[in-house]
């Protein structure tokens, strides 16, 4: 089993699967809406959400965007601001490690 996010106890399995919804649920922060929006193909919709988060969360998921946009500066300028100096070998990786470790 995966590790549980801290929304209510919801795994990354049940957060892939509100995928098949129309948006993301409400209760999600700005950071994880960020990452639903991705992994449906709206890096526009992720990135808006994040874009201007002042939060080591936020800009971690900003980081992400950059880097699979890639955007390798950009994406490092954030991860720095995040405090975050590395990211894992795969975007998948990252993406799965980021629904896993942010808050609801």
């Amino acid at each position: 089993m995966l590790p549980e996010c801290k929304l209510r106890g919801m795994t990354v399995e049940h957060f892939v699967r509100s995928l098949h919804n129309d948006a993301p649920d409400t209760a999600y922060t700005a950071p994880l809406a960020a990452l639903w929006w991705d992994a449906k193909g709206e890096w526009s919709k992720a990135h808006g959400l994040v874009d201007e988060l002042e939060t080591k969360e936020g800009m971690a998921v900003h980081a992400y965007l950059h880097r699979k946009e890639g955007s390798l500066s950009n994406a490092d300028y954030w991860y720095k601001r995040a405090g975050r100096g590395f990211y894992r070998p795969s975007l998948d990786d990252e993406w799965k490690a980021l629904v896993e470790g942010l808050p609801g």
